[in-house]
């Protein structure tokens, strides 16, 4: 059975950085503006990549879970 370092540690590290990346991303796009959240379509974009971060994550941990105890 893979250990901690073969299965969390990669998934951390990418959740980890690349979350910290789509966040400055995120932040950068506030700060410039490039996204006006009184307008219905964008506030529904922002939601959508969001949540599309927190999805993937998800997943991603219920198949490292699911290849790892069944």
């Amino acid at each position: 059975m893979p250990g901690f370092f073969d299965t969390w540690l990669p998934y951390i590290y990418l959740y980890g950085v690349g979350g910290l990346c789509f966040i400055a991303g995120m932040v950068i796009i506030r700060k410039s503006k490039g996204i006006d959240m009184r307008l219905k379509r964008h506030r529904f974009w922002w939601k959508v990549m969001w949540f599309g971060l927190f999805y993937f994550m998800a997943i991603h941990a219920f198949l490292i879970i699911a290849a790892l105890y069944l």
